[in-house]
């Protein structure tokens, strides 16, 4: 029996909600209006893709395509050369640059594709406003920050200021990819979303995937014209253009309806990347049209990364704090077990040896149909009943921990432990 197939990956805009997880929005042959591309093939420095716009946009007589690179701008050939031959290079080059006999200015954003394509998108010039200060003070109020909340609040704040957003939201992926709103910030008539959760499939994998590697992703209008690029398929490859990396790159018509229904006009999306993984998303909403320069996008990214950066000092102190916590329980479990001559006991009649390391008011232990208590606890009728319907996680076990060498003889803990079940319980305040 030969082995299924495998489901089909739907084309750009051509996903429904059943197979929205597999649409290739990496491929959808189209940009936003806000910019132009163009794609330059590296071995002939000939321009061989452009955005239908591209004429219009960067101020040309007639559509790049088939010209020489140095005739659009004689600075590209040595903004390619720098930018090497490595597809996987992280980050973009950003410079600004001169277009065509008009000189006029643009910012550039350059980047090899996955299958060595030299992608150029070009952009309004920002109004060279000073953020360097504004930057400098974000930047620092990050790195202050104690806690994982107050990092998350103030976050927020100084995104809504950074960007003139209506909304900003820090959203925060548990580990089965759902997420929540943790922080926010927004216009006082506007309806609060602070802990809304929404379902893991509310995001696809694949987009999951780019926002991992595209780490600024900007939507500057719902209503948008997609500008196709033509070619549509490489003349190079014969393929369409992997536009993962690009800024510019259309959004799925799935995401465009979501926004509307949210009532949404315009978004700007940073990645919080933890450990290589997306931890969450600063998503920024607008109420209107709205798309701010390279230069701001770019400090958005970099507050980000440094978000991230704190996030990843606050979790190893966290790890290191439950490493303590464990080793301070097991000694407390040996000395306990000195004093009492019984494990048992030594966890539930003890002065707080079970309830002080998992900040617990009461505990229970369920060892072969024997109950035994400590702390504030209900009944014994009521938590074996309980006991039956699992409300409550597993906190202890007295066997030695795995990090050390644990004796199997037949008089050691190991061996009279039997089979056991623990519950910490914590009452609400």
């Amino acid at each position: 029996m030969s082995p299924p197939e495998a489901p089909i990956a739907p084309a750009f805009g051509e996903a429904q909600l059943s197979n929205c997880e597999r649409e290739q929005i990496h491929l959808p042959g189209s940009i936003q209006p806000h910019g132009a591309l163009v794609v330059i093939d590296p071995a002939t420095l000939d321009t061989v893709q452009a955005s239908a716009n591209a004429a219009g946009f960067l101020g040309l007589e007639a559509s790049p395509v088939g010209q020489p690179v140095a005739q659009l701008c004689e600075w590209l050939p040595e903004q390619i050369e720098r930018l090497g031959a490595d597809s996987s290079r992280e980050l973009p080059l950003y410079f600004r640059c001169r277009i065509g006999a008009s000189g006029r200015e643009f910012d550039c954003l350059i980047h090899r594709s996955a299958d060595g394509a030299v992608i150029n998108e070009f952009f309004a010039p920002g109004a060279g406003d000073d953020i360097a200060e504004l930057l400098q003070r974000t930047t620092q109020q990050v790195s202050e920050s104690t806690s994982l909340d107050t990092l998350c609040n103030r976050a927020a704040e100084l995104f809504y200021e950074l960007t003139g957003y209506d909304r900003v939201m820090i959203y925060q992926f548990d580990r089965d990819g759902h997420g929540q709103v943790r922080a926010e910030k927004f216009e006082k008539d506007l309806e609060p979303f602070l802990g809304n959760r929404y379902p893991a499939t509310d995001i696809p994998q694949i987009a999951r995937k780019l926002y991992v590697t595209n780490r600024v992703r900007m939507l500057g209008d719902v209503g948008y014209e997609p500008v196709p690029v033509q070619p549509r398929m490489s003349p190079k490859t014969h393929r369409d253009l992997d536009m993962s990396m690009c800024f510019l790159r259309s959004i799925s018509p799935i995401h465009i309806q979501y926004l509307k229904n949210m009532g949404v006009n315009a978004t700007l999306v940073m990645s919080i990347v933890v450990g290589g993984e997306l931890w969450g998303l600063v998503a920024c909403h607008h109420y209107s049209p709205r798309v701010i320069s390279i230069d701001l996008c770019a400090a958005c990214e970099l507050v980000a990364e440094n978000m991230a950066t704190r996030i990843t000092a606050f979790e190893g102190n966290a790890h290191a704090h439950v490493d303590w916590s464990v080793r301070r329980f097991e000694s407390q479990l040996l000395e306990g077990i000195s004093r009492f001559g019984d494990w048992k006991e030594a966890l539930v009649g003890g002065p707080d040896y079970l309830l002080r390391p998992f900040d617990a008011e009461g505990a229970a232990l369920f060892v072969d149909g024997e109950v035994f208590t400590t702390g504030a606890v209900p009944g014994t009728n009521q938590l074996r009943g309980s006991l039956s319907a699992r409300p409550w996680r597993a906190a202890c076990s007295p066997c030695p921990s795995p990090t050390r060498r644990a004796s199997t003889s037949p008089g050691s803990a190991r061996n009279r432990c039997g089979p056991i079940r623990g519950a910490a319980i914590r009452r609400k305040p």
